[in-house]
Parts: structure tokens; C-alpha cells; sequence
């Protein structure tokens, strides 16, 4: 690829987001400070505020659908105890066959927004033995070589730098807040490392082993190549990580969507609390 070719493919992607926030501009009721990414589970906590807007992600001029059976597919305008939030209802997956540029253009739209933080949640796979299903893990970490980085290809020099520091993804005072937070509503919480790797298929016993060796404590297919979006973009990152079930290998019971999709519905009151306290202290 020659230096024009490298140009037009980096004006291309960014002339894309840009078209997709201008047939929405007008939509948009206020500047969101935070980005929420609503994960299995939490797929209702929207339902507990007063909708100031929903935008569907049809009416997004170039933007990726979510193809996933319980994820709405559609941003939610609330305000969050006096917070204006902007909520992705469904978010997208790389194994639902998009480009990776596709899978993460909702986290750079909602920072065209103007959103300043990022909280992803997610439900996950437990890993490390000391997890049980149930759990809820705050991310310190993670690691994302498993799927293609959105970064690859031509740098938008307009969203960050060509080689973004990952020293600190996930911020250690947001880390700080969502512990504290867990702690005064008496929700324990576990913390470590989240790996993401393509799906759709769960992991082999002998892939979960893998994951454990290389320092991983939960396991799931979607978040940190939002992270890595997000952190090329300069947002504060946190991350609070649903153990649904026991990596495959750590039970013998046969591992289903369904079960997880129970698992995260039954723990959902736990977790909207949890994420609504710790928006309102960001």
C-alpha cells in the first residue's frame, strides 16, 4: 500500500464516523459526559430512567447492526443522578462477520458526542478458579491480541496518535471509585484481567487453560477492542466484567447463551445499582 492509498483509507474511515454523527446531530439532546455500554444483563437499566432521546442504530447513516438475540440495538439519552449519560443498548461483536472498524465505530460516535469517560460492562466467562458464577470482576487489565486491533491500517490521525500508550487502559482513580462504590453498598467484587477472544463458539477446556496461564481471570468476546478504541481516543476507561458461568474445562456442565443470557438477567438488580452509583460518582 503506497502513501496515497494509506491517506484515502484513513480519510475514508473517518469521513464514514463523521457522516454517521451528522445524520444524528440534530437528535442528540445534550453532551454526554459518559459513554455507558450496556452488556448482558443490563440490557433493561435503561428502563429505570426518563428517556430524553433513543436513537436507533437504523437510522445511523453507515452504522453497524447488532445481530445478537437481547441486544436492542439503539442509544439512550438519560440523565443519571443529575449525569448526562449516553447508553448503548446492543452493542456489536466482531464474530457477527463486521470489520473491526464497524465493531468499534459506536465508541468513537460516542465520543464524537462528546463523551469524556467510557464504562463497558460485559458478561464473562470466569477463569480463574477463585471466581465463582455470580461474581462481578472490576477489569485492571486486559489482554486483546486474540482479535485483530481496530488500530491496524492507516492511522486517523484526527481520533489519536499512531501508537497509543496502554500502560493505564482501565484508570486507576475510575478503579478506585467503582470499588469504593461496591464497598459502601455492600456488593463484593473481585478484580483482574480481562481476555477477549473472537467467539462465536465458547473456549475449549484447553484454550480456558491457555487464557489462565497467560494471566487472564475472565474470558469473553466483546470489550477490549473498545478499550483500545477508546484509549486511542483519550477516554477514561472503566469496566465492570459479570462472572456468568465457569470457563469451559472448570465445570462439567455444557456451556449455552441461554444459560449465560439466565445467569446476568438474575443478577442485573445487583449490577444497575452498582453502575448507576458509580456513574454518579465519576
Amino acid at each position: 500500500m503506497n502513501e496515497m492509498e494509506v491517506f484515502a483509507l484513513s480519510s475514508a474511515v473517518y469521513e464514514k464516523l463523521q457522516k454517521a454523527y451528522q445524520s444524528i446531530q440534530k437528535k442528540i439532546p445534550f453532551v454526554p459526559r459518559t459513554a455507558l455500554i450496556l452488556g448482558s444483563g443490563l440490557g433493561n437499566f435503561a428502563e429505570r430512567f426518563d428517556q430524553e432521546a433513543v436513537i436507533d442504530y437504523h437510522q445511523i447513516e453507515g452504522f453497524p447492526v447488532s445481530t445478537v438475540e437481547g441486544h436492542k440495538g439503539r442509544f439512550i439519552f438519560s440523565h443519571i443522578g443529575g449525569v448526562p449519560v449516553v447508553m448503548m443498548q446492543g452493542r456489536v461483536h466482531y464474530y457477527e462477520g463486521y470489520d473491526m472498524n464497524e465493531v468499534v465505530m459506536p465508541v468513537r460516535l460516542m465520543k464524537l458526542m462528546g463523551a469524556e469517560k467510557l464504562f463497558l460492562t460485559n458478561a464473562a466467562g470466569g477463569l480463574n478458579p477463585d471466581f465463582a458464577a455470580g461474581d462481578f470482576m472490576i477489569i485492571t487489565d486486559q489482554i486483546s491480541c486474540f482479535v485483530p486491533s481496530p488500530l491496524i491500517g492507516a492511522n486517523v490521525n484526527e481520533l489519536g496518535t499512531r501508537f497509543p500508550d496502554m500502560s493505564h487502559i482501565y484508570d486507576p482513580e475510575l478503579q478506585k471509585i467503582l470499588r469504593e462504590e461496591a464497598d459502601r453498598l455492600q456488593i463484593p467484587v473481585k478484580q483482574g484481567v480481562y481476555v477477549q477472544l473472537t467467539g462465536p463458539n465458547f473456549e475449549t477446556p484447553a484454550e480456558v487453560r491457555m487464557c489462565r496461564l497467560l494471566g487472564g481471570d475472565a474470558v469473553g468476546m466483546s470489550t477490549a477492542c473498545e478499550a483500545v478504541a477508546a484509549n486511542h481516543m483519550g477516554l477514561k476507561i472503566c469496566g465492570i466484567s459479570f462472572i456468568s458461568n465457569p470457563g469451559c474445562g472448570l465445570t462439567e456442565s455444557p456451556l449455552s447463551h441461554e444459560e449465560v443470557q439466565q445467569a446476568a438477567d438474575q443478577a442485573a438488580p445487583k449490577f444497575e445499582k452498582l453502575v448507576e452509583a458509580c456513574i454518579q460518582r465519576m
